[in-house]
């Protein structure tokens, strides 16, 4: 492998979080997610001559991954969840200025989902998938309004205590 290959490497490595936690911000899809990261590092691989290592990666990175989501939005237009390239540019912005040692927390919460009850995993998917109030999960679920908000504080609880766990099992950061 040559320098220039390792150097693309090591930094990818270090902004692999940050650019995944970016595009599923915008695409809820896991496999179209990974689908855009593997084009973004792909560009990353063809046009890293032009990249000024006076400038920080992550933006440079960012600005490809923004590219190759708004490239997956036209493929897919027909889908009424993508956000306007205001709201995706002010996304770049501010997942640029995630603290390294807090992304590490995003990795985990993946993991912490899957070990949820099916239960669980719906709620959260009717709250934040498709953004329903605790009114309208208790009339899908049977549930009263005041149990949903509830659960979703407990289920809130779960996943900070597991993410919180990971990373100290994985001793603080990786």
């Amino acid at each position: 492998m040559d320098e220039k290959t390792k150097r693309l490497t090591r930094m990818w490595m270090s902004a692999q979080p940050i650019v995944s936690s970016f595009v599923s911000s915008m695409v809820h899809d896991f496999a179209a997610r990974d689908d855009i990261l593997q084009e973004t590092i792909a560009a990353a691989v063809e046009s890293f001559d032009k990249y000024d290592p006076d400038k920080p990666f992550v933006g440079w990175i960012l600005g490809i991954a923004r590219n190759q989501a708004g490239l997956y939005r036209r493929k897919s237009h027909r889908d009424r969840l993508f956000f306007d390239d205001s709201v995706v540019d002010s996304l770049a912005s501010a997942f640029a200025e995630i603290p390294a040692n807090e992304v590490h927390k995003l990795e985990f919460l993946r993991g912490c989902l899957e070990k949820l009850t099916e239960r669980d995993r719906r709620l959260c998917d009717l709250r934040y998938e498709q953004d329903l109030r605790p009114a309208g999960i208790a009339t899908l679920m049977g549930m009263t309004s005041n149990t949903v908000s509830k659960a979703l504080q407990r289920v809130r609880d779960q996943l900070r205590s597991c993410i919180e766990l990971s990373v100290a099992q994985a001793g603080g950061l990786r």
